[in-house]
């Protein structure tokens, strides 16, 4: 079923009995999302909060936290689409007659992506237009404490280059400063930020449309990490397997997707920044306060029964988890055609993405998979990948253990680590040295076996170590004393057990390895958002001809360093708070 807006997928969400609607009086601040948090939990439905305090707009939020929901809202026809247009490609290069007409079917979907204009009388969008005080009966959320005030969480901002061409259409979040002004959080790798550095170059004001809604596939088109060149509105209707209504504003500006529920229309001028946050984020922890751009919104259209989508981040698994997962699959199938020799690739939701990925690559020669790697590192946000696995195995990315004791059984230390230095970081990524930097690692393991991996530790006791435990064959995980208490226990733990440790390849070091062992998410993310491997790999090493060669076990210190920012936790009234009204927002399951 296609969901040509955000009405039509909850209705179909309330026949699967997939949708709560909660009309106890709620409040966006703080309450909604610690509902939110609890009910994602527990893999619940969504959630419509129809009685919000301060706004008379409802709001819905966890649209997309099961991976049920997810292939409800997309089905399985946008995957099927692009494995059987990227097969087609194998035909129709060069293309015959003969090849255009078995594809005919094919091209004639392909036809069907776009937009198509529709009068204002069918753009629901337009119902109504506040030019007054546009922002103020927005219900945005408050979803943790220390947050700078109220975000727009799903927001799906559009830009177009100051020539007019290559637009695109990102998530990034906005802080509400007023009811007429957003901060605008364009990261160094995000595509608006690209074109509004174009504008501030020319000493000219961007445009900008925020949409608020709409069918799934706009939200999902919005997040996706597709190539600058593939505008995410084609993405868009490609999901939905039919071009994409659009209308004229009589105010002038971008054209409006005519499905919705709001618009928010106005600029970002040149050379003016504000400081934005903290906010809590999806790598489970807050981004800090710095300056960004400022939105001026000049007017909101909107349904007249228009309901306002959010979403709440932190630590994972959230939303984004499952848009990912989905996004991912998705794309796949073309990766080979943008990167030739990578047979698939698969970024980490546990890690807040860009911390972690891995790949399965060609070796057809000596370290081909090497020059994958540099391909994948220089490739639109994948740049900004602070860890990098290799493979030529034709393992499944998605299972980390069994990925990670293929490599360790393959990789030699002396030649298969590399660590740059002086590298670009993800904004949100605070292990470097300061915002946007740090370093990035790429682990290579490839041919066949050259070690049988340890399964179980029987080395004894080891010097500054409280704890230990298996992560899987080869990786050991051990806690000891805080970085405050010890900073340099990594180098004593090598230097004093080094000899005792040679047999594993990872031993990764946090405050409490207990917690990090609980599942394959909580190693994740408390590995890979906590280390920065340039200042955070401990081995012994030696340099031949400018390479350094290193020697097992190879420590990771993934213990909390000052200047990281803090971890979050929900306010403890607030937990309170809901839990003695839990009963008055579920009645009926109670």
């Amino acid at each position: 079923m296609v969901f040509s807006n955000l009405r039509d997928f909850l209705q179909a969400l309330g026949r699967e009995n997939d949708l709560a609607e909660i009309s106890a009086p709620v409040d966006p601040y703080l309450e909604i999302a610690e509902i939110h948090r609890r009910v994602i939990d527990e893999e619940g439905p969504a959630l419509l909060f129809t009685n919000v305090k301060g706004s008379p707009f409802p709001v819905v939020t966890n649209l997309f936290g099961t991976a049920r929901r997810v292939d409800l809202a997309f089905g399985p026809r946008p995957e099927q689409f692009v494995r059987r247009a990227v097969k087609a490609l194998e035909s129709l290069l060069p293309p015959t007659p003969q090849a255009l007409w078995k594809e005919r079917e094919l091209l004639w979907n392909l036809a069907r992506v776009g937009t198509r204009k529709v009068p204002a009388g069918k753009a629901p969008v337009m119902d109504v237009c506040d030019r007054t005080t546009p922002l103020a009966q927005l219900p945005a959320l408050t979803c943790w404490q220390e947050d700078g005030g109220p975000f727009v969480t799903l927001p799906l901002v559009y830009t177009e280059h100051p020539d007019g061409h290559h637009p695109n259409l990102g998530m990034y979040r906005m802080q509400i400063f007023d009811d007429r002004t957003t901060g605008m959080h364009w990261q160094i790798h995000k595509g608006g930020g690209f074109h509004y550095h174009e504008a501030e170059r020319r000493n000219q004001a961007l445009p900008v449309t925020v949409f608020l809604g709409g069918p799934p596939a706009l939200i999902a088109s919005a997040i996706a990490p597709v190539p600058e060149q593939l505008p995410e509105l084609m993405l868009a209707s490609l999901i939905l397997g039919q071009k994409l209504p659009v209308a004229d504003d009589p105010h002038g500006g971008h054209r409006l997707v005519a499905e919705a529920e709001f618009a928010l229309c106005g600029s970002v001028p040149p050379h003016v920044r504000r400081p934005e946050g903290p906010f809590g984020d999806h790598y489970g922890y807050y981004s800090l306060t710095h300056d960004f751009p400022v939105f001026q919104v000049d007017r909101v259209w909107h349904r007249k029964d228009a309901i306002y989508p959010a979403t709440v981040v932190g630590k994972p698994r959230q939303e984004d988890y499952y848009l990912g997962e989905f996004l991912q699959r998705l794309l796949s199938p073309a990766f080979p055609l943008a990167m030739p020799g990578v047979k698939d690739l698969w970024t980490y939701a546990e890690t807040g993405f860009h911390p972690l990925a891995a790949a399965v690559v060609r070796e057809s020669y000596k370290r081909e998979a090497l020059t994958s790697a540099f391909r994948i590192l220089g490739e639109g946000q994948l740049s900004l990948t602070k860890f990098l696995i290799v493979t030529d195995q034709p393992v499944d990315l998605s299972k980390f253990p069994v990925l990670l004791e293929t490599v360790l059984e393959r990789m030699d230390p002396r030649q298969d680590l590399f660590i740059f230095s002086r590298t670009s970081h993800d904004t949100l990524d605070y292990t470097g040295p300061k915002l946007n930097h740090g370093s990035k690692a790429v682990l290579l393991g490839t041919g066949g076996p050259v070690r049988e991996l340890p399964g179980e530790y029987a080395g004894g006791e080891l010097t500054g170590i409280s704890r230990l435990g298996v992560f899987c064959r080869g990786c050991l995980v051990v806690s000891g004393e805080t970085y405050t208490k010890n900073p340099q226990l990594p180098e004593k733990l090598l230097a004093f057990n080094g000899e005792r440790l040679r047999e594993w390849p990872f031993v990764v070091l946090t405050e409490d390895a207990d917690a990090a062992l609980k599942d394959t998410t909580a190693f994740l993310w408390t590995v890979f958002t906590r280390f920065n491997p340039a200042t955070d790999i401990y081995a012994r090493a030696r340099q031949d001809r400018h390479h350094l060669g290193y020697e097992f076990p190879l420590i990771i210190d993934a213990r909390m360093k000052p200047g990281y920012p803090d971890e979050l936790f929900a306010r403890e009234d607030i937990v309170q708070k809901v839990s003695a009204r839990w009963k008055e927002y579920f009645p009926s399951s109670v």
